[in-house]
């Protein structure tokens, strides 16, 4: 489906939503980001992996990664409450090495690879650049990133820590690193947000998220349009 399609969509589905939900809709949009993006790889606990979504939601960074070497993630509604509906969430799971493939085709993306660690010196979460794009990658519960994120960073970074405990819970990071990031983001950089077509893109899910029998609808329209083309 095309963009103008997209376009023309938004416009018809958005009669079946009420206006409240609708502003709602446009107030929330306009604040998120795809300047930075979340990957977590191969967590096992999904209460953590879904505390990590919500952060997402609430800090407005739209896109977050799982992938999944050996874990299958399960997100808790519960502890989500809800976030994963509004979220681009992207499920690596059919490579061979998920986590190589992954942060080659961000790459290629042009994001830069910040693999949090607390056993590397190279930036505290106060003094990364946030210039660039970037998808910040945390790591198992109990043994951080693996080999293949070490290799693959552009940068490292931790959060400064004071106590006898070595690191925080992974959805707390999570929320720190977010919390510093974009708020410096909405601060210094220029053109953090979504493009226009991305969104469209994003819109049109949450409608389809938000209409009952939503697929229907929209190809009742295209059906529509056919026959009068």
């Amino acid at each position: 489906m095309n963009y103008q399609q997209k376009k023309e969509l938004i416009d018809y589905l958005s009669g079946f939503i009420s206006e409240r939900r609708k502003q709602r809709f446009d107030e929330v949009i306009s604040h998120r980001t795809d300047h930075l993006r979340i990957v977590l790889e191969d967590l096992y606990q999904g209460h953590n992996a879904s505390a990590v979504l919500r952060s997402c939601d609430c800090f407005g960074v739209q896109n977050v990664h799982f992938i999944e070497n050996k874990n299958n993630l399960k997100i808790s509604a519960d502890v989500a409450m809800g976030s994963s509906n509004w979220l681009t969430i992207h499920r690596h799971r059919e490579a061979e090495n998920n986590t190589r493939k992954t942060l080659l085709d961000l790459k290629a993306r042009g994001y830069k690879i910040i693999a949090t660690t607390p056993h590397k010196d190279d930036f505290t979460i106060d003094t990364l650049p946030v210039n660039d794009k970037m998808a910040l990658v945390f790591g198992t519960e109990i043994d951080g990133i693996t080999p293949e994120v070490f290799e693959l960073a552009d940068e490292f970074v931790k959060i400064p820590m004071y106590g006898f405990t070595e690191s925080f819970n992974i959805s707390v990071c999570a929320a720190l690193c977010m919390y510093e990031l974009t708020t410096r983001i909405r601060k210094e950089v220029k053109d953090y947000l979504l493009t226009e077509e991305e969104r469209t893109d994003v819109y049109f899910e949450w409608l389809k998220t938000s209409i009952d029998s939503s697929e229907g609808l929209i190809q009742g329209f295209l059906k529509e349009k056919d026959l009068k083309q």
